[in-house]
């Protein structure tokens, strides 16, 4: 059978060995009590009288003797006048550190003495006894073979057979359990063979080791995808932050523009204004002027009627009195009604859509958008799709077909559309609209798509992105392939396109705008704007 060795309670205080270090341990940790609380100490000071307390302890010690008027220090009862200055003696705080560094175990343990009638950390717990001791009591404590001591534990019990009562000392691989020496020799581990808790704690160290060794790469690997989540958050945070900044200036160049446009136009109008308002008071000054002539001759006029000489009225030279046709002319009515003499409010209107025109087109600029503008090819639209004189709608018309010329880019199969031209660079958006009747699909599609056949429907084939909507459903189409997207009806859409980047988005425009889908490619040709109908379904692009 196997003979395992036993540490004899000698060793553990024979001179030098470890109990005289546990021992001086003690020592040091009694000289390292404050007075007052009986703990190691924390953030000590000194008093003058040379005597050290944690700071906390001392104040409120003071704070205790202030209305007494009288300090004195809590261990050698010194006095003080006034309230004595505490000053942070640094290198027991530093010794304090280095005690606790050098034994962790002590005060992290939460096992005390079984003896001591206050909690002392023990040092050494006796299986036999089923208690711990600390170095005080483990100087008393019996040197019999049969008691074994170990590491301080709170559960002695545990260690020991529960048939036998006595110490586990081997281990039975068989039956994965630990065992006394009775159960190797009378009991049902009899014949088995175990091993040395110490050797059988080594081999399966060995196994965790090794897989520890597997579990490695695999922590590697997660800190990996770890590390690369949260640069991606960082790259977010930092996006959005850069982006709000752009945002705020963006509005306060908005601000900054719209005052300018209100100044304009105000500007516009008082001008207009002034202008108006000073022939109009230069045309009140002349009719007052002729108002006050007239008001003369017309009380001579009556002065003339009360004369009853006759040689006298009829040789007054001024008698004869010119009649109101005959006065010069005064602008006729003053010029009230005039349309000239009016608010030009024609110039007003311009010069306020020239500004906000300016300011949507800065925005544009900022945003890094083009807002193309976009016609639909009437040569590539199938014989049962209406196309508006604008070239801007797209109906369904399976009752009306409309009188086309042959044309080898016409779609056959499906009613179908293509824009004029196509968009092979830059950042792009345009904003759609649809009736809400039928079915209908929006999206780009390569001019080189087929046009006839199954591969020429644009969600049939890998050279045409859409999205297809009805009063039912709504999913995104490329190359056959469909994604359901869990939305209401919108008559209104808006579509981005950012052709280098390879994005294609949709985005509802409702309140609040939402996001529906994002195709992602690597584009190599031109992509024309493409419209499916049917059930007559109608579309409309806005720029």
């Amino acid at each position: 059978m196997v003979k395992m060795r036993r540490i004899s309670t000698s060793e553990e205080a024979s001179p030098g060995g470890p109990g005289c270090e546990r021992m001086a341990s003690a020592d040091l940790r009694a000289e390292l009590d404050c007075s007052i609380c009986l703990s190691l100490y924390t953030d000590p000071v000194s008093l003058r009288c040379g005597h050290n307390f944690c700071r906390s302890c001392i104040v409120s010690a003071l704070d205790a003797q202030e209305a007494a008027g009288v300090y004195s220090c809590p261990d050698c009862r010194a006095e003080y006048p006034e309230r004595p200055a505490l000053e942070k003696n640094r290198k027991l705080g530093n010794i304090v550190e280095h005690f606790l560094s050098a034994r962790p175990d002590m005060e992290d343990t939460g096992i005390f003495c079984t003896y001591c009638d206050s909690p002392v950390p023990a040092v050494r717990t006796c299986l036999q006894c089923e208690a711990s001791f600390c170095e005080k009591h483990l100087s008393r404590h019996s040197k019999s073979s049969e008691h074994t001591l170990v590491e301080p534990t709170a559960t002695p019990k545990e260690r020991k057979c529960s048939t036998h009562k006595e110490v586990l000392k081997y281990y039975c691989p068989i039956d994965a359990a630990c065992i006394c020496v009775s159960c190797c020799l009378v009991g049902e581990h009899r014949g088995h063979d175990v091993e040395l808790l110490d050797v059988a704690s080594e081999k399966k160290k060995e196994k965790l080791r090794k897989y520890l060794k597997e579990l490695n790469p695999q922590k590697a690997d997660i800190q990996a995808r770890l590390h690369n989540l949260q640069d991606r958050q960082r790259n977010i945070q930092e996006k959005a932050s850069d982006k709000r900044k752009n945002v705020r200036k963006l509005f306060m160049d908005i601000k900054k523009q719209l005052e300018m446009a209100e100044k304009k136009a105000l500007s516009e109008i008082s001008r207009q204004e002034e202008k108006i308002v000073s022939q109009i008071s230069d045309l009140i000054k002349k009719l007052e002027i002729e108002e006050d002539e007239l008001s003369r001759k017309m009380r001579h006029v009556e002065e003339m009627c009360h004369v009853t000489d006759p040689i006298r009225l009829l040789q007054e030279s001024d008698i004869t009195v010119r009649g109101h046709g005959d006065d010069e002319d005064t602008g006729g009515d003053g010029g009230e009604g005039r349309s000239e003499d009016d608010l030009d409010e024609v110039l007003i209107s311009l010069t306020l859509h020239r500004s906000m025109r300016d300011i949507v087109t800065n925005v544009r600029s900022e945003l890094g958008l083009h807002v193309p503008d976009i016609l639909l090819d009437e040569d590539t639209a199938h014989r049962y799709l209406k196309i508006s004189e604008d070239r801007k709608t797209a109906t369904d018309s399976e009752k009306e077909e409309q009188d086309r010329p042959e044309s080898p880019e016409r779609f056959l199969i499906y009613p179908q559309v293509l824009s004029r031209c196509g968009l092979s660079s830059d950042r792009h958006y345009w904003e759609l609209e649809w009736n809400l009747i039928g079915e209908c699909g929006v999206g780009l599609s390569y001019p080189s798509i087929e046009r006839e056949g199954d591969e020429s429907g644009i969600t049939y084939n890998e050279k045409s992105w859409c999205l297809v909507m009805s009063d039912t459903v709504c999913a995104a189409y490329h190359n056959s392939a469909i994604l359901p997207l869990n939305i209401n009806s919108c008559p209104r859409l808006g579509v981005f396109l950012d052709y280098e980047a390879g994005r294609l988005s949709f985005y509802q425009l409702c309140d609040p705008i939402r996001h529906l889908h994002t195709f992602t490619s690597s584009f190599s040709e031109p992509l024309h704007v493409a419209f499916y109908m049917q059930d007559e379904a109608s579309v409309r692009i806005i720029s």
